[in-house]
């Protein structure tokens, strides 16, 4: 039966333990064995095939332990538990290098009420996991015959294990012997053991759960390339506009400057340059704004760094290995969100930058821990293992209290010293000047609603591999094409923004900061989107427990992503504003 690869759990704000929680030493930390010595077959969760998330304890289906009582060492972290790792000891004496003939290791007393548990777990197919040395295994719990009448339950685990050298580099199992399931029975459960010698390297082993035919698939490549022929189409085409429109506006701009006041008075004026006075203003809601500023330069650190460590580090043959690490390079740059957001906010004149720090530190992890107690309310209702016990939840609200605020207030302060200070190239007026009437496609919301079409066409294809990476039983790790599409997504929205900013001041509009940001952000309504055509069409999910696990973090993630590229939207843009009303003389 060939295994499914592995993938990491969700539970991202529990895993910010792993900042603070010291990991086991074992054996599988090592992965050195002697000969002879012990091999820890660990049983981890059992659950639908379909329904990847909703997973259970191994032993919560009435499966039996092996004879072996103790082991010498134990393996399991707080931290893999968060994840809904829930290692417990399967019993099965498992030595290195050492052939185990077909024997039986237990016996189940098949009462009507286990054969029922059983029935429902083939019905739904479920699946099991197992891990040696690290290695994922699969293995089905049963099936049932054509008619769907007879169940059967595998009761022979035949395990066949490659070594290189002092280390293990392969794990296959079989699972055979078919049991028909009747009450009050007696079945056997057998395992066997062969030790094979092989050519694989250690650092290799997890080659065999890659998918290289989905991953770096012609359409792969070629949305790569589509999307970066798109960028260059477009910054090609945003340069040539607003080079020539710029250059025709500072000629007109110019030439009423030689003008006396009789005949400016008396000329058509008109565009950007009217709202100079107003175009510097403070935005309205300054403290959520520059905290949403702050929160999504962060979050773009923490995406450009991770996404560097994976295409250096295999991250993905570790359990959680990518999700400690991102949380770990979260907290490590609290500093950048204090610093943009406070700035920011310093700059617009605000004065409650207490009161904004705390939102700016807190939005990202309020969300994240809000979403993950909701969906863990669920979980306790299902008994899956993927409940967050309630000491864990207020350990996670400590590391953020003490260690992401101390960070970000650090960051707040050097932001408001080193760059706190407003520097407009225009005064700001007194009195706002009235916004005139315009078309309705120049309206904010039309903009906004429409500023996320080429951002989300620029990656949706990515989207597609990265929900099946995360939904589905795949591995990512072409991170490379992330990267690239990382900067195609910023140098795409950079320009949309700046465009739908030109236009909005051009009609003499001077809300430009919510605009742009909304308006790169709205590529998060259409990732949300495209979500609910994945999960209705691309997967087989079901039931309460999945549907919200799913829509709950597809909605963290959009919102996070929209945070992101709203922030990078109005970076560039904000330094757009700022070029093209320098170089204009205002008197």
């Amino acid at each position: 039966m060939r295994p499914l690869p592995s993938a990491p759990g969700v539970a991202a704000a529990a895993a910010l333990l792993l900042l603070v929680l010291p990991r086991a030493r074992a054996d599988e930390h090592e992965h050195t064995y002697q000969d002879k010595e012990e091999v820890v077959l660990w049983m981890n969760t059992v659950g639908p095939y379909h329904n990847r998330q909703e997973t259970y304890k191994y032993f919560s289906l009435p499966f039996c332990v092996g004879s072996k009582k103790s082991i010498s060492h134990y393996h399991e972290t707080l931290g893999e538990a968060l994840q809904g790792v829930e290692l417990e000891f399967s019993g099965l004496d498992i030595k290195f290098k050492d052939d185990v003939m077909p024997a039986t290791y237990c016996e189940i007393d098949l009462d009507k009420e286990k054969r029922d548990a059983f029935v429902y777990a083939i019905k739904n197919h479920y699946w099991y996991q197992m891990y040696i040395d690290d290695l994922p295994i699969w293995g089905i719990v049963g099936e049932a015959d054509e008619n769907g009448e007879d169940y059967y339950l595998w009761t022979y685990k035949k395990l066949e294990i490659g070594f290189n050298g002092n280390r293990i580099v392969d794990v296959n199992l079989t699972s055979e012997g078919k049991v028909k399931l009747v009450p009050n029975t007696k079945i056997q459960m057998s395992y066997s053991v062969k030790w094979k010698k092989s050519d694989v390297k250690f650092e290799d082993r997890f080659d065999k759960y890659l998918d290289p035919s989905f991953f770096q698939h012609r359409i792969h490549w070629f949305s790569i390339f589509n999307s970066f022929m798109m960028v260059i189409f477009l910054v090609g085409l945003v340069s040539m506009i607003l080079m020539r429109t710029l250059r025709k506006d500072y000629a007109r701009y110019s030439k009423e400057e030689e003008m006396d006041d009789m005949d400016r008075d008396l000329g058509d004026e008109y565009g950007w340059k009217q709202v100079h006075g107003d175009v510097f203003r403070p935005s309205s809601h300054p403290l959520i704004f520059s905290s949403l500023i702050g929160s999504g330069c962060q979050i773009f650190a923490v995406s450009l760094i991770v996404i560097i460590v994976a295409m250096i580090e295999d991250l993905y043959t570790e359990r959680g290995s990518m999700l400690s690490t991102a949380i770990f390079v979260y907290a490590a740059t609290s500093p950048v969100n204090g610093y943009f957001g406070g700035s920011l906010y310093a700059r617009q004149g605000g004065r409650r930058w207490i009161k904004q720090m705390f939102i700016g530190a807190f939005l990202i992890p309020a969300m994240v821990c809000g979403t993950a107690f909701f969906i863990n309310f669920i979980a306790i209702y299902y008994h899956a293992s993927r409940a967050i016990p309630f000491g864990t939840m207020v350990a996670v609200c400590c590391i953020c209290f003490f260690v992401i605020l101390p960070l970000n207030l650090v960051g707040t302060i050097l932001g408001r010293n080193l760059s706190g200070q407003p520097n407009f190239p225009c005064r700001v007026n007194a009195v706002p000047r009235p916004i005139p009437e315009k078309k309705w496609f120049m309206e904010p919301a039309v903009i906004v609603c429409l500023g996320g079409i080429l951002p989300f066409g620029s990656i949706f294809i990515e989207m597609y591999f990265i929900f099946t990476s995360f939904w589905a039983y795949k591995i990512y790790y072409v991170y490379g094409f992330m990267m690239l599409v990382l900067v195609i997504l910023c140098i795409v929205t950079v320009c949309v923004t700046i465009v739908c900013t030109y236009f909005l001041l051009n009609a003499e509009d001077y809300r430009w900061q919510w605009t742009s940001f909304l308006s790169a952000a709205s590529t998060a309504i259409y990732v949300y989107m495209y979500s609910f055509y994945y999960y209705f069409f691309k997967t087989k999910m079901y039931g309460l427990f999945q549907t919200s696990f799913y829509f709950g973090y597809m909605a963290v993630f959009s919102t996070a992503l929209g945070i992101m590229c709203g922030a990078i939207g109005y970076m560039g843009t904000s330094a757009f504003v700022r070029k093209i009303y320098t170089n204009v003389k205002i008197d």
